[in-house]
């Protein structure tokens, strides 16, 4: 199992999560619980988060639970976050994710310091404002929806040219004192280093405020740009429904 520090955080997270008592089983093991009020995956679904070589699930009821259970009877933690091996044995019609789950600590942030290469400026605003409302419709519902911005509970630090924000980062306060990133660009403004320029700010204010910094990137751009920031990629989540 990893001895990375952030590991114990990371899980004590998804194990508030999950909306019922559970804890990560030993290494390369999976543990399955019924949890409808889970906070893994969507009501009704099935939710996997696979962290430091072993993995929970939570099932909506014991009829599900029990599915899931035998499937899963055997199978490496990995797998359980892995759609390809998740339809091999069991009858899953959606899914939602994968998603890399990676975190940051004081000690491993790798900040973009103000002004270097020449950086455009980072301004702040409320998370309400308008222009990131605006920010969103030239996005796209799709990236819209991934980035959240509009769930942010700290303020936005934003680059913005020609009289409107081009990129913007925030952080939602989840439980266990995370702080769950939102990051987001308008694509004709991408490949700029702006997401990376909008995430320092945020990832910083985060952890000044002595908060978890998550990350949770479903595509590789995203996940680079994590790891340019020095976050750890710790594991995975994934979601599903399956056919009764």
């Amino acid at each position: 199992m990893s001895t990375n520090p952030l590991l114990a955080p990371a899980r004590a997270l998804w194990e508030g999560i999950a909306g019922t008592p559970v804890a990560f089983p030993p290494s390369g093991r999976v543990r399955v619980v019924v949890s409808p009020e889970s906070g893994i995956c969507p009501a009704g679904w099935v939710g996997a988060v696979a962290l430091g070589g072993s993995a929970i699930v939570t099932a909506p009821d014991e009829g599900a639970a029990a599915v899931v259970r035998d499937a899963l009877a055997g199978v490496a933690a990995e797998a359980v976050v892995d759609e390809a091996a998740l339809r091999a044995v069991l009858p899953v019609t959606r899914v939602l994710g994968p998603a890399a789950l990676s975190y940051a600590s004081p000690e491993g942030f790798r900040p973009v310091r103000p002004g270097a290469a020449g950086a455009p400026e980072v301004a702040r605003l409320p998370g309400g404002h308008p222009e990131l409302r605006a920010l969103e419709r030239v996005a796209g519902e799709r990236d819209a929806a991934d980035a959240a911005l509009d769930e942010i509970t700290s303020p936005a630090f934003v680059v913005r040219a020609h009289g409107r924000t081009v990129a913007a980062a925030g952080y939602r306060l989840w439980p266990g004192r995370a702080a769950h990133l939102s990051v987001l660009t308008a694509p004709r403004e991408r490949g700029r280093g702006l997401a990376r320029l909008t995430a320092s700010a945020a990832t910083a204010h985060a952890l000044a405020a002595g908060l978890l910094p998550q990350w949770r990137a479903r595509v590789p751009a995203s996940r680079r740009v994590a790891a340019a920031l020095g976050y750890r990629e710790l594991g995975t989540q994934l979601s599903v429904t399956i056919a009764p």
